[in-house]
């Protein structure tokens, strides 16, 4: 099915950004939100965009009005009566998603494929709210969706084949990158994302080094940024309902950082409220200090602990070789991921997590993990794959074989 026309339900920062990539590939989009104070507000992000690019010369500025043109702004359901795909970008509330698709029902054609923006809610469950849970798709883009490449493309219990086939060829013509995820608490990138995210908060809550300190270190391993300038920049209410479910589904490997619940009572939400591990503007880090003690003198934190790149990067890795042992995604997939999801690299090369453990040699990543095992817990246990690899001689790079195939 050719996509002619879609619609697009929030008009917040991922909604607004969806919205400008489709009108951006020249279709006509319809972006709802539940006032007109809101969706003006996303429409001014759409045109911040556009001007962005006529201000370095890289469109006009008739074209700029042309893509604005592709617009329709509204309040009502009723204008996504002729829409080919409606991409839900609302809270992350399992409750608001459904009510939002048992109003697209009533509305949209019976073709139409309902796809939702969520970063780590079931897609399976959005289908069975729906009457039509075999168009019912994850198509999770990455902030901001108008720079990042990827998009995570998960099928739901219900999803055929042919609604897969039809967000596969509407992402690529939109210019991204399509990864299909098997669905899974988390699906790909978020779910490796967590681990790493948390053990760096609780790094920092158990004082063995400074927010400052542990960005520095993971910018000089090779990532763009370190984690609590991303955290800060993705909002650290979102990373803790993402980590609060991850949790649940889980189990303890990921029980959030105390210092999450903390920031978030504070209003400390990250750049978008002017204070999350950092201050912006007049507000410091000061109130973050503060709240470590407090988690320290409650008992929440490891006391004799130290932080190291590798105490950040194994869990990751471990997180990406069950989700390979859960058939979530294929090994160039989970690679590819993570290199155009989070801008990962080790270094100057772009390099995602299983790259990293053959380059380290998959022996070698077991003995770390068991080390952190024996002195963190059970969010170490190295995953049976990796055990199994080892056992196998199948150590990586050094020998040409390890999660893929090395000339040596």
């Amino acid at each position: 099915m050719y996509i002619f026309k879609a619609g697009v339900v929030g008009a917040g920062a991922m909604g607004a950004g969806i919205a400008q990539v489709v009108t951006f590939s020249g279709l006509p989009v319809v972006i709802k939100d539940v006032n007109q104070e809101l969706v003006d507000k996303g429409v001014e992000k759409i045109r911040a965009i556009y001007q962005g690019r006529v201000d370095k010369g890289k469109m006009s500025a008739a074209d700029m009005q042309s893509k604005m043109d592709l617009i329709t702004a509204t309040t009502s359901y009723a204008d996504f009566s002729d829409v080919d795909i409606v991409i839900e970008a609302v809270p992350e509330k399992m409750g608001i998603k459904v009510q939002v698709f048992a109003e697209l029902d009533k509305v949209c054609p019976e073709g139409t494929i309902f796809a939702s923006n969520t970063s780590a809610l079931s897609i399976s469950e959005m289908g069975a709210a729906t009457k039509r849970p075999h168009k019912m798709i994850g198509m999770h883009f990455f902030n901001p969706a108008h720079v990042m490449k990827l998009v995570e493309v998960i099928p739901g219990l219900d999803t055929n084949q042919e609604t897969i086939d039809d967000v596969v060829m509407f992402t690529e013509s939109l210019r991204k990158i399509p990864v299909v995820v098997q669905e899974c608490p988390g699906f790909l990138v978020n779910r490796l994302l967590m681990p790493y995210l948390n053990e760096a908060v609780l790094c920092l809550q158990e004082g063995t080094a400074t927010a400052e300190e542990i960005d520095t270190a993971m910018v000089g391993f090779g990532w763009p940024m370190g984690p609590f300038t991303l955290m800060d920049m993705l909002g650290i209410d979102i990373c803790y309902d993402v980590g609060e479910y991850l949790c649940a589904e889980y189990g303890d490997r990921v029980t959030p950082a105390a210092l999450f619940h903390k920031l978030v009572a504070a209003g400390r939400l990250g750049e978008k409220a002017g204070a999350g591990f950092y201050g912006y503007g007049d507000q410091t880090d000061e109130p973050v200090k503060q709240m470590i003690k407090e988690v320290q003198a409650e008992g929440k934190a490891a006391r004799g602990t130290t932080f190291s790149v590798d105490r950040l990067m194994m869990p990751l890795i471990n997180e990406a070789v069950l989700a390979l042992q859960e058939n979530i995604a294929r090994v160039g997939d989970i690679n590819m991921a993570m290199i155009a999801g989070t801008g990962m690299r080790k270094g100057d090369t772009a390099m995602g997590p299983l790259q990293l453990a053959d380059e380290m040699g998959l022996d070698t990543v077991v003995q770390k993990l068991e080390e952190f095992q024996k002195q963190y817990g059970e969010r170490f246990r190295p995953a049976r794959l990796l055990r199994t690899k080892v056992r196998a001689g199948h150590l990586g790079k050094k020998v040409g074989k390890g999660f893929s195939e090395h000339t040596t």
